[in-house]
């Protein structure tokens, strides 16, 4: 009796990290929040060869339409209806790109120009710390949930932790009389930002801002005439909106020590 023919196994198909969806056609209209943010990435890589060519005030201007493009693409595919597992995952790389890694090479070529290896680990500390905000927030967790419900974020969110790393460059640009802070403070400035992005600690959300409707007209006009100010005024704008939140932070993070006591 001859032998049976060996049996061929079947290959296990690969699970995905999404569920596979049913196929569908989308219009390119509902294409645009991705083009954003491959738009925002490609502002990203664009700042930091601006960095490397230490040309950083381009540098600064393609991570504000990072920003920019960061707050667009979201709110238009809620708008367009086109929410999708991709454009969630584009859109956490490119918060890395533009808010971890564009701003930590600017400050790195600006603020260390010798290349020393302790403003290098002090770049490496503030990337790492960006990457693993994102991680927890992809991920999400009970108290981060709890707070978004109040209108909050658990720490700085990456955007304005970006804005709060290039903070000593836009105030030695616009007080350029002043001399610039030595290299161990701008280090210890780029691990406390790292650090406040992976903190506890609940920092406001203007999403939680409300407007009266009889006042809306103000608030768009005032949003315009800070728009022209930047455009005039960049370095002195970009100073006072950073000071300012670092205010808005220290009175959070004082009122958190009276409610646990």
């Amino acid at each position: 009796m001859g032998a049976l023919p060996p049996t061929e196994e079947k290959p296990t198909p690969a699970r995905s990290r999404w569920p596979v969806a049913p196929r569908r056609d989308m219009s390119i209209v509902q294409l645009l929040p991705n083009m954003l943010t491959v738009a925002a990435i490609c502002a990203g890589l664009a700042s930091i060869r601006f960095s490397a060519a230490e040309a950083f005030s381009a540098a600064v201007v393609m991570i504000l339409l990072a920003a920019v493009l960061d707050g667009l693409d979201g709110r238009l595919a809620r708008f367009l209806r086109s929410e999708s597992p991709i454009g969630a995952e584009l859109d956490s790389l490119a918060d890395f790109l533009n808010f971890g890694v564009a701003p930590g090479m600017l400050m790195y070529y600006w603020a260390f120009p010798a290349g020393n290896d302790f403003g290098w680990g002090a770049v490496l500390i503030y990337v790492v710390c960006t990457v693993l905000r994102l991680a927890r927030f992809n991920v999400g967790n009970e108290v981060a949930a709890g707070l978004a419900r109040q209108g909050k974020f658990q720490g700085v969110p990456s955007p304005a932790g970006a804005m709060l790393a290039m903070a000593p460059l836009y105030i030695a640009w616009q007080f350029p009389s002043l001399p610039m802070a030595p290299w161990p403070v701008l280090a210890g400035w780029m691990v406390l930002v790292g650090l406040m992005m992976i903190s506890k600690l609940p920092t406001p959300s203007l999403k939680a801002v409300r407007v009266p409707t009889d006042r809306a007209a103000f608030v768009v006009i005032a949003g315009i005439a800070l728009v022209v100010l930047l455009l005039r005024y960049p370095w002195a704008v970009m100073s006072g909106v950073t000071v300012s939140y670092a205010a808005v932070l220290l009175w959070a993070y004082g009122k958190s020590l009276i409610v646990r006591r």
